[in-house]
């Protein structure tokens, strides 16, 4: 079975029934996080990166060139849910660490299991909308990461980048056509939350890509901060 390493660092496709499966190597083997399969290969266990699961996953596949190598970097993940791409992230890292912010105490729960497998994950209770509630616990980041379905995600996004995001720092950003707006086109939606990021919060758009067939009226942007 032949594995190959991407052009992000510890992020892995392997090639299964003549198609290329990304994957990433399993940090805690034995065991699946979402029900995501695992290959034996090299002496070594990956799991298998679902693209329909993960933005991160999609966006790659979908040709973004821009993705932020992630190995020794500490990351500010805003909407962790229960998980599925931290885990994959969790297995990149090595010395660096993940925030994981989350509002839903139930989702919450099976991400503080998670957690207690995957040292570097450090979970937090709270509203994205608020970074002010987390300031006590979290420190400057190297990278942001936002999946979130509320209404305003630019404004969040760009709020958070102020009060965590390192100078030069990247962030990454999924933006939910429909969470803002239904009545309008979806690239009408993106370019609006495209300028509240620069123009607002003085993030420069580096990427900007939709990430069909994985996510329909999805796009991935990909922010710096200067």
């Amino acid at each position: 079975m032949k594995v190959t390493e991407t052009m992000i660092e510890g992020m892995y496709q392997i090639k299964i029934d003549q198609k290329n499966r990304l994957a990433t190597r399993n940090q805690v083997p034995g065991t699946s996080v979402y029900g995501e399969r695992l290959i034996k290969a090299n002496n070594e266990e990956y799991r298998l990166w679902d693209p329909f699961r993960s933005k991160f996953a999609a966006a790659y596949l979908s040709g973004m060139k821009l993705l932020p190598q992630l190995k020794g970097k500490n990351i500010l993940y805003l909407g962790v849910s229960t998980g599925t791409t931290p885990s994959h992230f969790s297995d990149i890292l090595d010395d660096g660490f993940i925030y994981g912010v989350e509002f839903s105490p139930k989702v919450m729960r099976k991400f503080y299991r998670l957690a207690e497998q995957r040292p570097n994950l450090i979970p937090i209770l709270a509203d994205a909308r608020r970074p002010e509630e987390y300031s006590s616990y979290v420190f400057d980041v190297d990278l942001l990461y936002q999946d979130v379905s509320q209404p305003e995600q630019a404004t969040i996004f760009g709020r958070n980048a102020q009060d965590y995001l390192k100078p030069g720092g990247v962030g990454i950003i999924a933006i939910k056509s429909q969470s803002i707006n239904v009545a309008l086109e979806p690239e009408e939606v993106f370019s609006k939350q495209m300028n509240i990021l620069e123009n607002n919060f003085g993030l420069k758009v580096l990427e900007n890509s939709t990430i069909d067939p994985f996510e329909k009226k999805h796009a991935v942007m990909i922010v710096k901060k200067d």
